[in-house]
């Protein structure tokens, strides 16, 4: 994928220094509309005198709406609070460190990529089965149901397994369908991606993705009990030194 040169002008307009910005959303899954918004994901790096005193502002920094004609969602989190939440088993942040769609990069950005290993357990497969769990309730919820949210659950759930097996983070479905090798995939992705009018299901098909819904989730718990990831993260003492030279340098 190109970057559309009004990215990188977004992500030049943040107030704070980036460690690194990249693409998530559709985008980085593999099923985006010809109306997906651009959900841009990074790390910004408070300056040393807002952080030293009794109230850190501006940990997270949010941005959205319609600029040059690109509909863009820009979020970013302190280096702090986003290392914490690599710490805390969080696999969203983990895909949006390791997005090949990447929009701003930096020397500690790569340095964050290597020691993304010693954030990884088995217990991120909680992550992922409670992501699921959401989406299929959202799924349930809407008459006629939309493709979207489903395409959502099986994305999470194989790249649970994915990782719970490989130990490696892949984000985008039709990769991980390369494995996975579910028939219903490209038919899911095709109805998403051609527009509003294919974008909904039949009963009967609710009744088959159902199954299918129950048969992933129970995959996925059996492969975190078989993983041969770690129990903990062995990344921490790394990132503490990480982030001090980062505050330092500043």
């Amino acid at each position: 994928m190109t970057i559309d040169p009004r990215l990188h002008k977004q992500v030049d307009a943040h107030p704070y220094s980036l460690l690194f910005a990249t693409i998530s959303g559709a985008h980085l899954y593999g099923f985006p509309s010809p109306d997906s918004d651009f959900d841009l994901r990074g790390v910004h790096l408070l300056p040393l005198e807002e952080v030293v005193g009794l109230t850190v502002r501006n940990e997270t920094v949010e941005k959205s709406g319609i600029h040059d004609g690109l509909e863009i969602d820009l979020v970013t989190h302190d280096a702090r609070k986003f290392f914490g939440l690599m710490l805390k088993k969080n696999g969203y942040v983990m895909e949006q460190l390791l997005s090949p769609l990447v929009v701003r990069t930096t020397p500690e950005h790569e340095e964050l990529k290597a020691l993304a290993n010693g954030c990884l357990t088995k217990h991120h497969a909680h992550h992922y089965l409670g992501f699921a769990a959401t989406q299929y309730s959202l799924f349930q919820k809407e008459t006629p149901p939309r493709v979207k949210p489903l395409l959502y659950v099986f994305r999470v759930l194989l790249t649970g397994i994915h990782l719970m097996r490989t130990g490696e983070i892949e984000a985008n479905l039709v990769r991980l369908n390369e494995t996975a090798k579910l028939s219903y995939i490209p038919e899911l992705i095709d109805r998403k991606t051609s527009g509003p009018e294919k974008g909904t299901l039949e009963k009967a098909d609710v009744e088959f993705f159902q199954s299918e819904y129950e048969r992933l989730r129970a995959e996925l718990e059996r492969a975190s009990v078989e993983s041969g990831l770690p129990e903990a993260a062995s990344a921490t003492a790394a990132m503490n030194d990480l982030l001090v030279r980062l505050r330092l340098k500043k």
